[in-house]
């Protein structure tokens, strides 16, 4: 069965994928030969990848061959993983486009490149949706004689985290859920339970649960002692029942296990994504890239934002602090001045207009100190351009923690020093959600150190993308 299951899965997938090419295709096909685009000729041709570098049955080729290689076949969540399969896209259309590189030019290749992964992504992605929604609709129907995969458990039902496994693996409706083995001897109720909540018997009396309930997959989400996961391996080895155990760091959802062996001993390492050296040489180069390009594109910008300052009050353009940086090291945080020179010494005269009662998130509204200039500065967040220069010097991120000010430090407890972990950035989950009108410090504490845990490109690239609207929305803009 578990056979049979994977290899429809693998047929399944590699018809939804071919699919998705022909889709592509002939979406390609339509728009390099309708009329209504000849107008813009010139530029479809420089956008649109030619038909027969990327449209060929090359590229279908290469697309299955892209995903094998990227994992977006295996079992599990790794054929639904975005990651997974614009890899093998992306390996795909370069695989392709290679050739082309040499004949036409880098300029081309590059954008014909992006285009067609991009589309074909899409495609691909929007296909296996599709077909996962299906599979989904179609296991649910009695009539359709469905081979879900019969699931027993190995823990405690009384257990929250054991009920929590149980509540994941019935969420989709794909597995069915047949009864739970106790690791003690359990007590069996005066009226019996059918059903995912019945207990089946105890980890002894496996060999005859095995036996007597058609079981495809065990799954071990309790603890069991070393003699008991013994005979756990030698009934399911013996039965073709396949064993999975659910990690101890499950509860931990932001811990990253990854086995790892030393001297012929084998552990576990325990890290989280943020603090991985590929990871943050990753993140330094889309830094720099971003960082680089963003100050070309708005240096006019802040040509006229730095006249503006200089016409409305006196001072300088730029407004130096020192804030807290990765590790508690401290670096001088550049801004637009936004107030008026000698403002920070009035700080502690307005402490009673500070709306969230925490001195370590000092914010009022209407600040008298803030000039006319200042207060469209702040409420566009224009002020924070200048800290692309600090992303430059390696002192901030582009998406990152707030930095806050060093005398808040003495104010920390154990937990707070979390966010610590990473470079602080311009933008963040606490921007993107809400900015000034959090004015809880623990909560803003558990967005950096979510952020943190739970860290990605991709994850970078939504906070990127919502930050332009959050700042449009101005909410918390003070």
């Amino acid at each position: 069965m578990h056979a049979l299951r994977s290899t429809a899965r693998v047929l399944l997938l590699l018809f939804a994928d071919i699919a998705a090419f022909l889709l592509a295709r002939a979406t390609l096909n339509v728009v390099q030969t309708s009329h209504k685009l000849e107008p813009l000729d010139a530029a479809t041709r420089w956008i649109v990848p030619p038909l027969g570098s990327a449209g060929g049955w090359q590229m279908g080729g290469a697309l299955v061959v892209g995903l094998l290689i990227a994992g977006a076949y295996h079992s599990g969540d790794d054929w639904r993983s975005i990651r997974r399969i614009f890899s093998g896209v992306l390996l795909a259309v370069g695989l392709v486009l290679w050739r082309d590189l040499w004949l036409r030019g880098i300029a081309p290749v590059v954008v014909h490149y992006l285009t067609a992964v991009a589309g074909l992504g899409a495609a691909v992605m929007l296909n296996r949706f599709v077909l996962d929604r299906l599979i989904a609709r179609l296991i649910r129907i009695p009539t359709f004689h469905s081979p879900a995969e019969r699931v027993m458990l190995v823990g405690d039902p009384d257990d929250p985290a054991s009920q929590r496994v149980r509540e994941r693996l019935a969420h989709f409706g794909v597995l069915e859920v047949v009864g739970w083995v106790s690791p003690r001897v359990p007590d069996l109720p005066d009226v019996p339970v059918e059903g995912p909540h019945e207990v089946l018997g105890s980890v002894d009396d496996l060999w005859n649960v095995l036996q007597h309930n058609a079981v495809d997959t065990v799954v071990l989400c309790g603890l069991v002692d070393d003699a008991q996961l013994k005979l756990l391996m030698e009934a399911v080895v013996s039965a073709g029942v396949r064993l999975l155990a659910v990690s101890r760091y499950d509860r931990l959802g932001w811990v990253r296990p990854s086995p790892i062996s030393y001297r012929s001993l084998s552990f576990m390492e325990l890290t989280v994504p943020s603090l991985r050296a590929q990871q943050m040489w990753i993140k330094r180069m889309v830094d720099l890239l971003g960082a680089g390009l963003g100050l070309l594109a708005i240096s006019p910008l802040l040509t006229l934002i730095a006249i503006a300052i200089k016409l409305d009050s006196r001072g300088p353009v730029f407004f130096a602090q020192e804030r807290v940086g990765q590790g508690g090291r401290t670096f001088r945080m550049m801004k637009f001045r936004t107030m008026r020179v000698g403002a920070d010494a009035e700080k502690a005269k307005l402490a009673h207009l500070n709306t969230s009662g925490d001195a370590r998130l000092f914010k009022i509204p209407n600040d008298p100190r803030v000039t006319r200039v200042g207060a469209v500065l702040r409420k566009w967040s224009l002020d924070e351009l200048p800290q692309l220069f600090n992303v430059l010097r390696g002192d901030m991120s582009l998406v990152g923690p707030r930095p806050f000010f060093e005398s808040d430090l003495a104010t920390y407890r154990e937990h707070h020093f979390g966010r610590l972990g990473a470079l602080p950035g311009i933008t963040g989950l606490w921007q993107v959600s809400g900015r000034s009108s959090i004015t809880d410090f623990e909560e803003v504490v558990r967005l950096d150190c979510e952020y943190i845990h739970r860290w990605s490109l991709w994850l970078d690239l939504e906070i990127l993308l919502k930050t332009l609207p959050a700042v449009l929305r101005r909410t918390g803009a003070y």
